[in-house]
């Protein structure tokens, strides 16, 4: 609004670039970078060098990464050759808004910092981009893809690797507790909805009853015949 103060709103998605879905590498990081790619694997190039609003592009990269991945199109084509399977996952993208309170140079460094102590830090190869579209309401944001493989010591691609979380004792103690307590309120909550099932019908045949018998009270609620337990009661 004109005269107004914007607010940052905070903001984080992520998602997986798929073959599965249709999706490529190459294609959303030349979109998100604002720069014309070609994609070695289908041939296809994408020219997005008109897109506006991009006002920052880096590449970060790990221990044991080639420095040559460092350019944006090595990087994700060598990304699109080491994945052979049709259906290959290949990237994962993460969208996330920056304050509008901050200037651009702080965003674009608080960016980086994020993105090197959370993902480059573990041995992803990260491309960032931060977006300002010339919007009367501002819409600062980055867009962050992430490979996928770790790095051998060599700079080869590892293989992908699944993380496994230890559950101790404890925590599996505490969360068969919690299992058995949503097991009995599902159970207790069915009986309940029985109940209030009967209790429903009955008090209409009472009051059904009472018309045919020209009695113009409504039925007593507290008769053996219309009695509603406390946990019907909502």
């Amino acid at each position: 609004m004109k005269g107004g103060i914007f607010i940052a709103i905070y903001h984080c998605s992520i998602k997986i670039i798929s073959r599965g879905k249709g999706k490529y590498a190459v294609g959303p990081a030349a979109y998100r970078s604002g720069q014309k790619l070609t994609n070695v694997y289908d041939g296809l190039t994408h020219d997005y060098t008109r897109k506006g609003g991009v006002v920052h592009t880096e590449i970060l990269l790990p221990e044991h990464a080639p420095p040559e991945y460092a350019e944006r199109s090595t990087l994700w084509n060598a990304v699109e050759k080491v994945e052979k399977a049709r259906n290959s996952q290949l990237a994962r993208e993460i969208e996330i808004s920056l304050p509008n309170e901050l200037s651009r140079a702080e965003n674009i460094e608080l960016a980086r910092c994020f993105v090197q102590e959370i993902f480059v830090s573990k041995g992803m190869c990260a491309d960032i981009c931060v977006h300002d579209p010339e919007r009367e309401q501002p819409n600062v944001h980055a867009h962050i893809m992430l490979t996928l493989r770790p790095f051998n010591e060599d700079g080869t691609w590892g293989d992908k690797q699944r993380k496994e979380y230890i559950m101790t004792s404890g925590a599996l103690s505490r969360i068969r507790r919690k299992r058995r307590n949503i097991i009995t309120l599902t159970a207790t909550r069915s009986k309940c909805s029985r109940q209030r099932g009967l209790c429903i019908i009955k008090c209409s045949m009472a009051e059904k009853s009472h018309r045919r018998l020209g009695v113009k009270s409504l039925p007593n609620l507290k008769a053996p015949t219309a009695q509603i337990c406390s946990g019907c009661i909502s």
